[in-house]
C-alpha cells in the first residue's frame, strides 16, 4: 500500500510540475501532504514536516551565501580582467577565441546561476563572433555544457543542492570527491573547444580576422579595467576560500558565510549599499532557496512516513541478483536521458531517492548516487526544461531545435567521458 502511494505522489508531482499545472515549490509540499493524509498519518505531519526541515537547513543557508559570494565578486567585476586577458591572448585567432570561451564559461559557472553566467559570457563574446562570423551556436554549445558541468556539480548550484537536500548529505563530503572529475571534464569541454575553433576557422573571412587582430594588437578592442588592491584581495580571498574548502578546514557554510562577509566590508563601506546588493543578488537565490525548504516538507513526509523505503524495497524485488553493485553507474547513465526530458525538481525529488534507497540496501552511500545524479545535468541544460536555455537562445537568437541538433552530439561525448572520470577517480564506484 505505501509503495503504491509513494509512486503516486511521484507521479503526481511530476505530472503536476511538468504539465505546469502547479509550481514546484507549492506542488512538492501538496502532493506528499494529502499522500500521509490518505495513508492515515496526518496527525504526524508536523513532527515529520519539522524533521526534513531540520536536515535541509544548512544546505538553503549555503546556497544562499555562496550567491551572495560570487554575485559580489561578479558585481566588483573580477572576471573582467581574465576576460580581457583572453582576448588579449587569443590574438584574434578564432581557435583560441573559442577555447577562451569555454574557459570564461567554466569560471563564470562558478556562480551557480544560469541565466547570470549566460549574460557574462554572451556579452563578453557575442559582440567579437558576430563581428568574426564565427557561429554563436558553438558559443551557446560551450556554456551550456559548462555551466551543466560546473553549476550542476556545485553544491551551491541548483542541482546538486536538490540532491544534497533530499538525501540529507554533507555538502563537503559531496563535493570534495566531485572535484576531480568535473576538472578532468572541465578539460575535456575545452578540448572540444579547440575542435570547433579548428572547424571554425576554416570558414571565416581573411579580412575580417586581419582587421580584429589589429584592433587587438593596438589595444583598441575593448576598455582597458584598472586591477586596484580590492580586485587583488578579492582574487586572494576566492583562491583561499577554494583552497580552504578542498582542504575540508571548515564546513562549507562556515567558509562561504565568512567570506561573504569579509567581501562585503571592504568592497561596499556604506551599510545602504551592502543591503542594496543583498537584495539585488536575494532574487538569485530565493528562488532555489524555498525549493529546497520545500524538498525538506517533501522527504521529511515521505521517509518519515515509510513510503521511500517501500518503493525502494518494490524496486529492489525485480533488480537481478548481483547487480545492485553496479546502481551508481546505471543512475549516471540514466541521468543522462532524464536529465535532458525531466525538470531537476521531479528527478532529483522523485527518481533519485528511490534509487538512493535501493543503492542503501547493497552498502552504497548515498553519496554516490548524488554525484551520478549530477552528471547528467550537462544534457539538462540542453533539454527544453531548462529555463536558463531558454534565455541563452534568446541571446544568441536561435531556435531550440537548431541548437539541439548542434550541441546534443558533444553533450552527450562529454556527459560518458564524465561518467568515466567518475569512475577513474572512485567519485562513484562499480564492485
Amino acid at each position: 500500500m505505501l509503495a503504491v502511494l509513494g509512486f503516486a505522489t511521484l507521479g503526481s508531482f511530476m505530472l503536476l510540475v511538468m504539465r505546469k499545472h502547479l509550481s514546484a515549490f507549492t506542488a512538492i509540499m501538496l502532493t506528499p501532504i494529502a499522500a500521509a493524509v490518505i495513508a492515515g498519518k496526518g496527525t504526524q505531519l508536523g513532527d515529520m514536516i519539522m524533521n526534513g526541515l531540520d536536515t535541509v537547513a544548512p544546505t538553503a543557508a549555503l546556497l544562499l551565501f555562496a550567491v551572495l559570494y560570487f554575485g559580489l565578486m561578479m558585481e566588483c567585476k573580477l572576471f573582467e580582467p581574465i576576460v580581457q586577458a583572453i582576448v588579449r591572448a587569443s590574438k584574434g585567432d578564432p581557435v583560441r577565441i573559442v577555447v577562451g570561451t569555454a574557459v570564461l564559461s567554466l569560471l563564470v559557472a562558478l556562480d551557480g546561476d544560469g541565466t547570470t553566467s549566460y549574460m557574462i559570457v554572451c556579452s563578453a563574446f557575442l559582440p567579437i563572433y558576430r563581428r568574426l562570423g564565427i557561429n554563436p551556436l558553438v558559443l551557446a554549445t560551450l556554456a551550456a555544457m559548462a555551466l551543466g558541468t560546473i553549476s550542476g556539480t556545485t553544491p551551491w548550484g541548483g542541482a546538486a543542492t536538490r540532491g544534497i537536500s533530499v538525501l540529507h548529505l554533507s555538502a563537503t563530503e559531496y563535493f570534495v570527491h566531485m572535484i576531480g572529475p568535473m576538472a578532468l571534464t572541465s578539460l575535456a569541454i575545452i578540448a572540444v573547444a579547440y575542435w570547433l575553433g579548428l572547424r571554425e576557422r576554416g570558414k571565416l573571412d581573411g579580412e575580417k580576422l586581419a582587421a580584429y587582430k589589429l584592433e587587438i594588437a593596438s589595444g583598441e578592442a575593448f576598455e582597458p579595467v584598472k586591477a586596484d588592491w580590492r580586485m587583488w584581495f578579492n582574487a586572494a580571498l576566492t583562491l583561499l576560500l577554494m583552497v580552504l574548502l578542498i582542504a575540508e578546514v571548515a564546513d562549507l557554510l562556515v567558509l562561504f558565510m565568512v567570506a561573504f562577509v569579509i567581501a562585503l566590508l571592504v568592497n561596499i563601506r556604506s551599510i545602504g549599499d551592502q543591503q542594496d546588493l543583498i537584495k539585488r543578488q536575494a532574487a538569485n537565490a530565493v528562488p532555489v532557496m524555498i525549493l529546497v525548504l520545500a524538498a525538506g516538507v517533501f522527504t521529511g513526509i515521505m521517509t518519515d512516513s515509510g513510503m521511500i523505503k517501500a518503493m525502494a524495497d518494490a524496486a529492489l524485488s525485480i533488480v537481478p541478483e548481483g547487480w545492485g553493485s553496479v546502481i551508481p553507474l546505471f543512475t549516471a547513465i540514466l541521468a543522462l536521458p532524464l536529465g535532458f526530458f525531466m525538470s531537476n525538481d521531479g528527478y532529483w525529488f522523485g527518481v533519485v531517492p528511490v534509487l538512493a534507497e535501493s543503492a542503501a540496501h547493497y552498502g552504497i552511500p548515498a553519496n554516490e548516487i548524488a554525484r551520478a545524479g549530477a552528471i547528467g545535468q550537462i544534457l539538462h541544460m540542453m533539454g527544453p526544461t531548462s529555463a536558463p536555455l531558454w534565455v541563452l537562445l534568446g541571446l544568441v537568437k536561435a531556435e531550440l531545435g537548431e541548437f539541439q541538433k548542434h550541441a546534443l552530439r558533444w553533450g552527450v561525448l562529454v556527459s560518458f567521458a564524465y561518467i568515466a572520470f567518475a569512475l577513474l577517480t572512485g567519485a562513484i564506484s562499480v564492485t
